[in-house]
């Protein structure tokens, strides 16, 4: 008999037939309490999770005593309790190869939307601002030749960097654990500390995990610090940036604008002045939604699931301990 796992996100076919010939494969719609009731036994015998969105804590774990692997069709996993994986000796997999260009791509993109006030200038041509306002235009701000801060410096942020160096003739400057010589080589990047790349950049560009030490990092006090002409851009997490301290320094006209695309709190809600304020630019989390690397996330989920139960996955794994476990 196959070994069980368990699938709570659609595949493609082709993908579901990669994991079929390996396993049993139940597929299920979520991880909430009503549907490990329901499938009790198939959770009981399970030796492999996949997808994304579900909460996997330690009393989902104590329902999975066989679980081997968890595979997450993402590159974050901030709902995964990695230490209760460690304890229950199963490890924890995740796709960020995946999403890095598409991820840097969008971030450039909220770059030159909140710099160039695009959102706002196709709302005002629609509406028909253009025929009955021409002098009314607003002017933006460059994006060519000015300075990019950037916090993070990980696959994304390298990628995100020779976007702004090479294609825009932008200076890079850096904070991260340790420097990167990768990107002082590539695009001559300078690695500064967290307060002096803030009151340098133009263009201040979170791409952090979610962490204690990362949660609420750019605050009340670091907007203070930033340029009044400087750009706030987010598309790591969206705890790492205070949301309420953010929307006061938009309102003061203490930094000149933000580009999101995570918010602390997800679907943003309706009320947050976030989606009225006009030196805004706000998407859905959509970072990574192409079709190419949406289905590259899954292949890679896939493929990690299956390398992860053969004993044989070198790189993607969260929690290394687990396997000593």
């Amino acid at each position: 008999m196959k070994p069980t796992i368990i699938q709570f996100m659609p595949l493609p076919d082709d993908l579901v037939s990669k994991l079929t010939d390996h396993f049993e494969v139940i597929e299920v719609d979520n991880l909430d309490q009503e549907t490990v009731d329901k499938h009790n036994e198939v959770f009981q015998r399970a030796v492999g999770l996949i997808g994304s969105g579900g909460k996997v804590n330690e009393a989902l774990l104590a329902r999975m005593p066989a679980l081997k692997v968890c595979s997450t069709v993402s590159a974050g996993y901030d709902s995964y309790d990695v230490q209760a994986l460690t304890r229950h000796a199963a490890i924890l997999t995740n796709t960020p190869g995946a999403l890095t260009e598409t991820v840097a791509d969008a971030m450039m993109a909220l770059v030159l939307c909140a710099a160039r006030n695009i959102p706002a200038m196709d709302q005002w041509v629609k509406t028909g601002g253009w025929h009955t306002a021409p002098e009314q235009l607003p002017l933006a701000i460059d994006v060519h030749h000015k300075k990019m801060g950037i916090i993070g410096m990980g696959r994304i942020g390298l990628a995100l960097a020779k976007r702004a160096h090479h294609g825009f003739g932008m200076e890079i400057i850096y904070n991260a654990r340790k420097p990167h010589k990768n990107a002082e080589q590539e695009v001559n990047a300078h690695y500064a500390s967290v307060d002096e790349l803030l009151t340098q950049a133009d263009f201040v560009c979170v791409v952090l995990p979610l962490t204690d030490e990362t949660h609420h990092l750019i605050s009340h006090a670091q907007f203070d610090q930033m340029k009044e002409s400087a750009i706030l851009i987010n598309a790591g997490r969206g705890p790492v940036v205070d949301e309420e301290a953010l929307i006061a320094a938009l309102k003061a006209k203490k930094i000149y604008g933000a580009g999101l695309d995570v918010f602390e709190k997800e679907p943003l809600v309706g009320s947050s002045e976030l989606t009225t304020l006009p030196n805004v630019v706000t998407l859905p989390h959509i970072g990574s939604a192409t079709h190419e690397t949406r289905y590259a996330m899954k292949r890679d989920g896939v493929q990690n699931l299956i390398l992860g139960l053969q004993g044989s996955l070198t790189e993607n794994i969260i929690n290394p301990e687990a396997l000593k476990a």
